[in-house]
This record gives structure tokens, C-alpha cells and sequence, in this order.
């Protein structure tokens, strides 16, 4: 019995080891193994194309091409991070799969978008339109169209659609432009979305943001001082209106570029939001939702973006300041550095931890990245007039 088992060990062992070997052998024609949380993608604006990177390494390690007219893009991502989806100005909703560098699906669906969302389970992606006015629901899996909502006014024009987040469950809230309202789309049935929508809350939403645990919707105004905002936990959320006035008394500036919001502008208990027209970041208290604060800036602030600690946050600028980018200290709230990345600064984005931040610089075709901590420059990609930086941790982050 012993020489048995002895005998049946070594076969085992003899198994085992040439099993092992047999895993660790590879074709040597298959590319190589790797995750998708340290990649991300840049849009390359003028030629219509992605350029794939990585955030660890810090190099360009693939490029995507044929996604149209790029001129004002968005990225969102599946829940795995293997697929971008890709709103182009033109209309155009593109699949990509980041690992394969390919195109897997494209779809022709609007004739002016200016982005979109995907559902938190990953099963929908929704676009939202200038024209027509209104969003569309696709199968995240195919693009098959569900859904097509118009956003209908009382004279029977469409408004042009802004501000599309997603919201938890399969739900979705966007802002009218043209007609001074706020929707939530509740996509249970992608097929018949059940649409809520609460009226007179501003003139002219411009852009939204929600806040991380996907309480708080805050639509920033074009057509008046202050912002409007949603308590989403309530059971029939009404619009509250937030600072109002803040410019009361001064004559508006000229507006170059309509700032961007979204929820990385909050950081600890405060968000920061740009003043539209002016050269300031205002504060906002957000358990009271008042003003608490405001800081003087270089320019008019186009993104205002907190890293992913609330230890700093970043701006850039419109026109013609659009050459800086400035680093705001939170606890202190004073600028700590301005800094002169390149011409024509159009985007930035953080890697998941936030110890560097990656810039575009349009007119030097050039992407810099620099460390956070020490503002120190890190790398530089050259790539073809980048503009929007998306990393792939936002496929696990509510908004975005």
C-alpha cells in the first residue's frame, strides 16, 4: 500500500508540474495579457480618431480611428472597462473595445450631440441631442435604438438636451435648455421610459453635475445668475434655487467658452463651481448650499476639478487664458501655483488616486502629465489636438 501511494504521488506531482508548464507556455503571436484599469483614451479632436494609453507606464499603446466628428466628445465606459462609448458632435455613438483597439459597433444617431450616460447596471447607454432635441436609449451590448424621447416644448419645437448623468437604478436626469427644465428619465423598461419633469427651474441650463453618493443635481444657469438644484432623496424632488445674484452690482464679462460642470467639482463638504463671466471659483457649502466663499482666478474657469482626495483642486480657463492651469489649496483656499502647460489647455483628468493629473494642450498636440504633489512635469504624450482625457476608473464612479 505504501509504494502504491508513493507511486500515485510522483504521477500526481509528475501531472502537476507539466500542467504548470503547459500554463505558462503561450503562442508567440498572442498579444500580450493585460487588465483595463490602468488604460484610458484621449480624443484626438481634429482627426476623429482615439489615442489609447496608460496611466501606470505613462505611454500611448494603441490608437482607434473612423469616429467622426470629435469637435466636442465624451467618453463613458461598460462596467467592465473593456468598451468606450464614444458621443460625437456629428451624432455619432461609437463602441470601442479598448483591448483590441477596434471598433465593434457604430451608429448614426442624432444629427448634434454633445454627449451621454450609461445606466448603473451597464445594460444602457443614453444619448443626448441638440438635434433633434431629446435623448435616445440603446442596448449597451449591440446599439440597438429602444428608446427615442423627445424633449417636447408647448409650441411643438424640441429643446435642445444638456446636463445627461446617470442616476442609480436604471435611471437618468438631464436639463432643457430651451425650455427652462429639469427631466428624470426612469428606464425600468428601456422600451417606454417613464419621464418626470419639473418645470421653471432657471433660465437656460447649461451643463449639470451630481454629487458622488447621487443625492444632489445642480444645473448651472446660462441665462441668469445662480444655479438650480435637486434633492434627489426627496420623494417628489423640487427645484431649489442657489446662489443667486452672485454678480449682482458688476457688469458681466463676454463668455468665450460655457464652463463644464460635473461632480468631481465637490470636495469634502464643499463644491466648487465656476462663476460664469467672471474670473472667480465660488464655494459652496454643501450642507446648507450657501455661499461660503470665492476665489480669485486667472481667467474665466472652464473646468474646475477637485482631485480625488479634496486636497486641491484644478482649473483651467477659456480664452484667452487658456495657456494655465492654476491649483487651488482646499483647506486654505488660495491659489498654490499657476502653471503653463501648453497652448490651448482643453481638458484635465486625475488617475484614480490622484497622484498626477493629465492635461491637454491642443495647439502643441502634445498631452502633459504632471505630479500632483510636487506639480512637477511627469511625461509628454505627443498626440494629434487632444482635448477630452477620459480614464477608465469612471466606469465605477456614479456621473460619469
Amino acid at each position: 500500500m505504501k509504494r502504491r501511494s508513493l507511486l500515485s504521488l510522483a504521477a500526481g506531482t509528475s501531472l502537476l508540474a507539466s500542467g504548470c508548464a503547459s500554463t505558462q507556455t503561450s503562442s508567440p503571436n498572442a498579444p500580450a495579457l493585460q487588465g483595463t484599469g490602468d488604460l484610458g483614451v484621449v480624443i484626438e479632436r481634429a482627426q476623429g480618431a482615439l489615442t489609447l494609453i496608460n496611466t501606470s507606464r505613462r505611454e500611448i499603446v494603441g490608437r482607434v480611428e473612423g469616429l467622426g466628428d470629435l469637435s466636442h466628445a465624451s467618453v463613458v465606459f461598460s462596467r467592465d472597462a473593456r468598451f468606450a462609448y464614444v458621443f460625437g458632435r456629428d451624432g455619432g455613438l461609437t463602441r470601442v473595445d479598448i483591448l483590441g483597439a477596434r471598433i465593434t459597433h457604430r451608429v448614426m444617431q442624432a444629427g448634434n450631440s454633445i454627449g451621454g450616460a450609461i445606466s448603473a447596471d451597464g445594460s444602457l447607454v443614453v444619448a443626448q441631442n441638440y438635434q433633434p432635441g431629446g435623448i435616445k436609449v440603446f442596448d449597451a451590448a449591440t446599439l440597438e435604438l429602444l428608446a427615442d424621447v423627445p424633449a417636447a416644448m408647448p409650441g411643438g419645437q424640441r429643446s435642445r438636451v444638456v446636463g445627461l448623468a446617470d442616476l442609480p437604478q436604471r435611471r437618468f436626469i438631464y436639463s432643457l435648455f430651451d425650455a427652462s427644465a429639469i427631466c428624470i428619465a426612469d428606464c425600468s423598461n428601456p422600451r417606454q421610459p417613464q419621464i418626470t419633469t419639473i418645470e421653471n427651474i432657471g433660465q437656460q441650463p447649461y451643463d449639470a453635475l451630481v454629487s458622488p453618493n447621487g443625492r444632489t443635481y445642480i444645473a448651472g444657469l446660462f441665462g441668469e445668475d445662480g444655479l438650480a438644484m435637486l434633492d434627489l432623496w426627496e420623494d417628489k424632488p423640487q427645484v431649489r434655487r442657489i446662489l443667486g445674484g452672485y454678480g449682482r452690482g458688476q457688469k458681466p464679462l463676454p463668455v468665450y467658452k460655457m464652463p463644464h460642470l460635473r461632480g468631481w467639482a465637490i470636495a469634502g463638504h464643499h463644491a466648487y463651481l465656476p462663476a460664469i463671466g467672471r474670473h472667480e471659483v465660488l464655494v459652496v457649502d454643501t450642507t446648507t448650499w450657501q455661499e461660503v466663499g470665492r476665489i480669485p482666478v486667472a481667467g474665466q474657469p472652464v473646468f474646475v476639478m477637485a482631485r480625488p482626495d479634496g486636497r486641491q483642486v484644478w482649473v483651467n480657463f477659456s480664452v484667452p487664458d487658456y495657456n494655465r492651469v492654476q491649483v487651488i489649496d482646499t483647506p486654505s483656499q488660495r491659489v498654490l501655483q499657476t502653471l503653463e502647460p501648453g497652448k490651448a489647455v482643453l481638458h484635465m483628468e486625475f488617475t484614480p488616486r490622484g497622484e498626477s493629473v493629465w492635461i491637454s494642450c491642443r495647439d502643441d498636440n502634445r498631452v502633459q502629465v504632471y505630479d500632483t504633489h510636487t506639480r512637477q512635469l511627469q511625461a509628454t504624450l505627443k498626440v494629434d489636438a487632444p482635448s477630452g482625457i477620459f480614464f477608465t476608473a469612471r466606469a465605477q464612479r456614479l456621473g460619469f
